[in-house]
């Protein structure tokens, strides 16, 4: 079940826990994909707030609000981008988009087979995607204080078997949120801290949430070209039985 817009915005925008939130997982995006120049990027669920840079060099920024979501204007003091749409209709043409980032969509999708089946329609050839996802084994996915606590919290190998399963191929991988989901001012003073430690030593510290990379697949032809019907084929070719006329048995040349 899709969380209210409300509830969203206040966290992200209101909260110095979902301040701190956006800046660890919108600084891994960057990191990602540091520049999107003169291409079409797409953040459906409530990705906007990860969309901020892109909005000066980007031919076309869309933040894709689904409908049990609700939706907020976006951003704010510029020309509005963010429009509601169906959870697995999205108003937009088939392979058009060259970036696509998802924040709170999957995990709380009640069709994501569908929704994912909708990215890959959108993307267009060697379109690239980003799944931002609550990490099962990380504390953020355990915390009712968070937008991370609702949904369902994934593996990374549940992940890339679900993205593998819709055409889509996973290339990257990180996680992220080391820090404790807490209000406290000791764990936010100290938020940084934890996600050094965290990057350093991810072999044995769970992040609280994950982010895949993936590329929209495209199956080859099944065939291995057109089949061409030769009209009069040369019968020279063809093994016969017959002996060769003009030619009498017995005689030499």
């Amino acid at each position: 079940m899709h969380l209210d817009v409300q509830d969203l915005r206040n966290f992200y925008y209101r909260s110095a826990m979902g301040r701190a939130a956006q800046k660890v997982v919108r600084g891994q995006v960057q990191r990602f994909w540091p520049e999107a120049a003169h291409q079409t990027v797409v953040g459906f669920g409530f990705a906007a707030p990860l969309l901020r840079p892109y909005l000066d060099e980007a031919r076309r920024v869309i933040a894709l609000m689904p409908g049990p979501q609700g939706v907020m204007p976006w951003p704010a003091g510029m020309a509005n981008v963010s429009v509601l749409c169906e959870e697995t209709l999205w108003p937009i043409e088939t392979g058009m988009v060259d970036r696509l980032v998802m924040l709170h969509g999957l995990e709380t999708s009640e069709q994501p087979s569908a929704l994912l089946e909708e990215a890959w329609r959108v993307l267009g050839p060697g379109g690239k995607a980003l799944f931002i996802v609550p990490n099962r084994a990380g504390l953020w996915s355990r915390s009712d204080a968070t937008p991370y606590g609702y949904g369902r919290p994934y593996t990374l190998g549940q992940l890339e078997a679900q993205l593998k399963r819709h055409a889509f191929m996973p290339e990257r991988h990180t996680a992220m949120l080391y820090q404790m989901p807490s209000a406290r001012r000791f764990w936010r003073k100290t938020a940084d801290v934890w996600e050094g430690i965290g990057a350093r030593f991810s072999m044995v510290m769970a992040g609280g949430v994950l982010m895949v990379e993936a590329t929209k697949r495209v199956h080859a032809p099944a065939g291995g070209g057109l089949a061409q019907k030769v009209r009069k084929p040369l019968s020279v070719l063809k093994p016969s039985a017959e002996p060769v006329l003009g030619r009498k048995p017995g005689r030499s040349l």
